[in-house]
């Protein structure tokens, strides 16, 4: 059976809401059937992936709802196969997440040691799952010491790194992606002057590459795995960032992505426009409160 990795964020415990009025605040788009379907539906259509991205706006609480029903179904329908990959703890505290999965320690620890989000509770919900089943939760990310080591000095800084910390990151050198990539961060930081260089986004493509390495690292050990990795969507949009960068890595990964945010234009964008997004598009209701 093909290798299906997914990166995902946890779920925000949503109180007040049924799952039935809950479909009403958000709208599934496939981008190439170019039509609404379900969340049921997207599960169906993503079976022959090896890696989903499920690129989120951190503080979208339908989108925190949707990461955790994908999830669970996803586990409905690969069971122990299933892994949960994430953007929201680095891969220095793997140890930590692995004894918290296992009951060895209280979630007090885990918490603090792990040097989990601010927002945890949002993505509480998916590790509680993750340990109820035992399914392995991957700490994806690059130590952030490392990336502002970057931020400040550039990717040969990291030259001095001795051999203990770089197993850390992804294989150097760092690819830094160029073209569309890099010209929509750029937009995004506010243009070259604002940016401040090209450090920062060398920075980026550190946390992007150390992602996808993660993945891939999981994928080689663990042969018949499924994947869900969760991370912001910036980070998998269009498949640049780090689902390029593990496409780059391993070429015959089937890799779908997944791009989820609020959208003005909701219950009825203009979905040609935001096709180029994703495999899939999940546009939540803007009007449904923010998690933070």
């Amino acid at each position: 059976m093909k290798r299906m990795l997914f990166l995902f964020t946890m779920l925000m415990p949503f109180t007040g809401f049924s799952q039935a009025n809950m479909e009403a605040h958000y709208r599934v788009y496939d981008a190439a059937q170019k039509k609404v379907i379900t969340i049921d539906e997207l599960v169906k259509n993503v079976k022959n992936a090896d890696v989903v991205f499920f690129g989120e706006e951190h503080n979208d609480s339908i989108g925190h709802y949707l990461e955790n029903r994908i999830f669970e179904k996803l586990y409905d329908n690969y069971g122990e196969k299933m892994a949960l990959s994430m953007e929201m703890f680095e891969n220095d505290v793997q140890i930590v997440v692995d004894e918290y999965l296992k009951g060895l320690i209280r979630e007090k620890n885990f918490i603090k040691d792990a040097r989990a989000w601010s927002n945890y509770k949002d993505y509480r919900t998916m590790i509680e799952f993750a340990k109820s089943k035992h399914l392995p939760v991957i700490a994806a990310n690059a130590p952030a010491r490392y990336t502002n080591m970057v931020t400040r000095g550039g990717l040969p800084a990291l030259n001095g790194l001795g051999k203990a910390a770089k197993a850390y990151l992804a294989p150097l050198p760092i690819d830094t992606a160029t073209g569309a990539y890099y010209e929509k961060f750029v937009t995004t930081m506010g243009g070259h002057s604002a940016m401040g260089g090209m450090k920062i986004y060398q920075s980026q493509n550190l946390w992007d590459a150390t992602m996808a390495s993660s993945i891939l690292r999981y994928l080689k050990k663990n042969k018949d795995a499924k994947v869900f990795q969760v991370n912001g969507r910036f980070h998998s949009d269009q498949k640049f960032g780090a689902a390029a960068q593990l496409a780059r890595y391993a070429p015959k990964l089937e890799i779908v992505n997944i791009s989820s945010f609020s959208d003005k234009g909701f219950p009825n964008p203009s979905w040609d426009e935001l096709a180029s997004l994703g495999d899939f598009i999940i546009i939540t209701d803007p009007g449904v409160k923010r998690s933070y």
